[in-house]
């Protein structure tokens, strides 16, 4: 009878040792993993971003691993060059890079018997405006505007600057970090055996969006010229204004202005891209350094530097919209009747 005990006592006692050791065996991985942060399978730590803007229902899926993928940062996708001619007239690369804009005409600075600085916005939703939202792929990229201004920065071709002034230059990174917004994306990764498990999370860039861009701000300065007897204006800077949206919505909250651009550094560029025709896609179109000197687009006056002693916005001295855009419009007509009142009829 004794005998059967200690046998008794003795399997219990390897018993629990087994399921010691099991549970040994299974705990370290669990707690490794809650605790430190680690990856299950690998054990090593995970990344994480803290500028991710995961998703609140992925909070119920716990401490997943997270991977982050640093491709496809804000830059904008270029288009393959076409290997046969794209139209009936053939390859046009020749003439498109041989345009160069017509040099300025010299003003001296003891002619100018007016001078006033406006900034414009251009509201790309108008439909004068439409051409700068034209989506078309040909040998020398996007068409889009916008799609050609950060190609120009990101080829070197022109500086892009923080501020009107053109004080403080930018670098690519900065340059496609706020074309991007500055933060990133999280989305789940499925199981390839069970598609409604989510084994992991991605953290990726967020790419830029041309749609965002929906204005854009000019700088410009009107000049009397006594010696031609005639209003001179000359396009200082360009600036996109990127639109803020609510977080997680597409609410609008605003616009801010990416960076400048000095628009005489532009001009070389814009004179080798032609501009959509919506009436007539023929071999003679205008190019984008024609539609800025022509004064072909739709704008309103933001600011001005007459009469402005406090340098303030219209907005920021007037409240009401409607009374901004008037006030807008009479600064427009001052510039206009300064000139026509030199003349006698």
């Amino acid at each position: 009878m004794k005998s059967r005990v200690i046998k008794f006592c003795l399997f219990a006692f390897s018993f629990g040792l087994l399921v010691h050791d099991a549970k040994a065996q299974r705990r370290p991985r669990n707690s490794t993993s809650r605790d430190n942060g680690n990856n299950a399978s690998t054990g090593a730590p995970t990344q994480q971003n803290n500028n991710t803007s995961a998703p609140t229902n992925f909070s119920a899926y716990g401490k997943l691993p997270v991977e982050v993928d640093s491709s496809g940062a804000g830059s904008t996708t270029g288009s393959g060059k076409s290997m046969r001619p794209d139209n009936a007239f053939g390859f046009k690369d020749s003439i498109l890079n041989e345009r160069t804009p017509l040099p300025y005409e010299f003003l001296r600075l003891d002619d100018a018997l007016y001078a006033e600085t406006v900034w414009r916005e251009l509201d790309l939703r108008e439909k004068m405006n439409q051409t700068f939202n034209f989506k078309g792929q040909e040998d020398n990229g996007d068409q889009n505007f916008i799609s050609i201004l950060l190609k120009a920065v990101q080829d070197g071709k022109v500086t892009a600057f923080d501020d009107e002034r053109f004080t403080t230059p930018l670098a690519l990174p900065e340059v496609a970090k706020r074309a991007s917004g500055g933060t990133n994306d999280t989305i789940p990764v499925y199981d390839l055996q069970d598609a409604s498990k989510i084994k992991s999370l991605r953290v990726v860039k967020k790419n830029f969006n041309p749609d965002d861009i929906k204005k854009f701000r000019i700088k410009e300065q009107w000049i009397f010229d006594r010696e031609i007897s005639r209003m001179v204006c000359r396009i200082i800077g360009i600036a996109p204004l990127k639109t803020e949206y609510v977080e997680g919505t597409r609410k609008e909250l605003g616009s801010s202005v990416m960076f400048w651009v000095y628009y005489p550094d532009l001009r070389p560029t814009l004179a080798r891209y032609e501009v959509y025709n919506a009436k007539n896609m023929g071999a003679q179109r205008m190019t984008w350094e024609e539609l800025f000197e022509s004064r072909m687009f739709s704008s309103y006056v933001t600011k001005s530097t007459l009469d402005n002693p406090g340098n303030k916005t219209i907005r920021q001295m007037i409240k009401d919209p409607i009374l901004a855009l008037l006030e807008g419009d009479n600064i427009k007509d001052r510039i206009f009747n300064y000139e026509q009142d030199l003349w006698s009829y």
